[in-house]
């Protein structure tokens, strides 16, 4: 028994470096350092790491050697070398390009070691013929077949093809349609270079139809930069882009929730918000929609639901509660959307006696907004989503009384600027228009925490701006009826401006 398995151990050895040493393949390091030595000296291979690392000792080594020495006019026009077996296809390829990528090399040193009892010798041949001295008489280098199975439904011939082309032109036009297919191929063949050109495509054509499977591929392969991408996306194009989209229905709720609960959101009021969240779950619920519906229709369908109990205390709708926990409930003060909301039997009657209790409090104590605290998370919130043609864009809006016009103007082809002001009731175009059925405060002071941001793409990145936190008495005389003003440079369109503040108790 000793006997068969010293004889099974031998069976095992082989040849390591130039000269006839031994040493145990199933053993990291045998002890042999001369060997060792030998062949870190034929890969260009630090000898301190490979003691330390002698597992990673090959391929990442012979990769960087190969790519270093690759130009983008070296294409191959000479007959194949390898012959890759993969999806039901034979792909010519040439043994330099083949080395970008790491799952590539892998096989193909794997097929070299399996069909040569010196396999240590055919590398070192390998690598002689990449040298930069011999590149006008490099010897033949032997023909290999490697095979490559992939059980990915995205990688099709179509994005795989692309993928293999990038091996050998940097510029490969990757389009939209095909870029998730293409990113799962340089996911597969681990091509880093490829793979950040296809982040890099999904991130500047995020839209409606692409931001569910983009995020979704984000989160499949841990990419943050592309998540945090969408979700950047999402927080300016919820409202008033998606709003009005039936492609709304497509967006993950984990996504939404997240977007939900975002400082940065951007929505024209509290109101539309809302909406554009109801929209949502309708259309979650009735997958054959082709088109967005009216918003009577909505209302329509959440109202047939028995009386018995509201939508989010069916069971139906538990699930959905983070996401209205997420709104800011206690910010939609006009009374035609409280009725609404009233009457659509959709919230528990304690998150509307919460919010009613709270606008009663606010009135009897001249607007103060003594149950708010945080801007971030508690503000009202107002927007303007100003376009390249607008040179002024103003909307007035009404809280507890008081009349703020909230405004955008553009100075020159980049220059901008955001502010908010008080106005008088009696100052008003359409006095009755605005405030009929609405209270009118009195009060000659009224102190305002407020921020002003704006937020714009370009180049596919994002810009931001934003005031300080401001504590500041509004009165109806100028110029301290003025906030301060948020002065802008870019070339981006649309610029999203968002106007968040607080009464606070004065």
């Amino acid at each position: 028994v000793i006997m068969s398995n010293v004889h099974k151990a031998q069976l095992e050895r082989r040849i390591a470096g130039s000269t006839n040493r031994w040493r145990f393949p199933k053993q990291p390091f045998s002890g042999d350092l001369l060997s060792l030595s030998q062949k870190c000296k034929a890969l260009s291979v630090d000898f301190e790491e490979a003691l330390r690392n002698p597992d990673r000792l090959c391929i990442s080594q012979i990769q960087k050697l190969f790519c270093g020495n690759l130009k983008d006019e070296d294409i191959q026009s000479g007959e194949a070398d390898v012959i890759l077996e993969c999806l039901g296809f034979k792909w010519e390829l040439h043994q330099p390009q083949l080395f970008q990528s790491q799952t590539l090399a892998k096989l193909y040193l794997e097929a070299l070691a399996q069909g040569s009892t010196s396999p240590l010798r055919e590398l070192e041949k390998l690598l002689q013929a990449q040298s930069p001295k011999k590149t006008k008489e490099r010897p033949p280098v032997k023909k290999m077949t490697i095979s490559l199975k992939i059980n990915d439904p995205l990688v099709t011939e179509v994005p795989f093809a692309t993928a293999l082309k990038s091996l050998y032109m940097s510029e490969v036009e990757i389009l939209l349609d095909n870029v998730l297919g293409v990113l799962a191929s340089a996911h597969i063949l681990q091509f880093n270079g490829l793979f950040q050109r296809c982040l890099d495509v999904m991130m500047a054509g995020l839209t409606p139809t692409t931001i569910r499977k983009f995020y979704e591929a984000g989160c499949k392969y841990k990419e943050e930069q592309l998540t945090t991408a969408c979700e950047k996306w999402l927080e300016m194009n919820l409202v008033p882009l998606l709003g009005t989209h039936v492609h709304l229905c497509r967006v993950p709720q984990d996504l939404l929730h997240k977007v939900l609960k975002s400082p940065r959101l951007f929505t024209f009021s509290e109101f539309r918000l809302l909406k554009t969240i109801l929209f949502w779950v309708f259309l979650q619920l009735n997958h054959k929609i082709m088109a967005i519906p009216t918003y009577e229709t909505m209302l329509t369908f959440f109202k047939s639901f028995p009386k018995n109990r509201c939508f989010l205390d069916r069971d139906i709708g538990q699930r959905l509660r983070p996401l209205f926990l997420s709104l800011r409930l206690h910010n939609i003060t006009k009374g035609k959307d409280l009725e609404e909301l009233q009457d659509l039997n959709f919230f528990p009657e304690s998150w509307l006696h919460r919010v009613a209790a709270n606008h009663y409090h606010a009135m009897e104590n001249g607007g103060d907004m003594a149950h708010l605290k945080d801007l971030n998370t508690q503000a009202v919130r107002f927007g303007l989503l100003f376009n390249q043609e607008y040179t002024t864009y103003s909307k007035l809006i009404a809280v507890y009384g008081f009349f703020f016009e909230i405004k955008g103007l553009k100075h020159d082809t980049a220059s901008y600027s955001f502010y908010m002001q008080r106005i008088r009731h009696t100052d008003l175009e359409s006095p009755s228009v605005v405030y009929k059925h609405k209270p009118v405060s009195l009060r000659a002071v009224r102190l305002v925490k407020y921020e002003i941001r704006a937020r714009t793409l370009v180049d596919s990145k994002w810009q931001e701006f934003r005031t300080d936190e401001v504590l500041q008495k509004f009165e109806l005389a100028k110029p301290s009826c003025k906030s301060r003003i948020l002065k802008i440079q870019t070339v981006g369109s649309p610029i999203y401006a968002t106007f968040a503040f607080i009464f606070p108790p004065s």
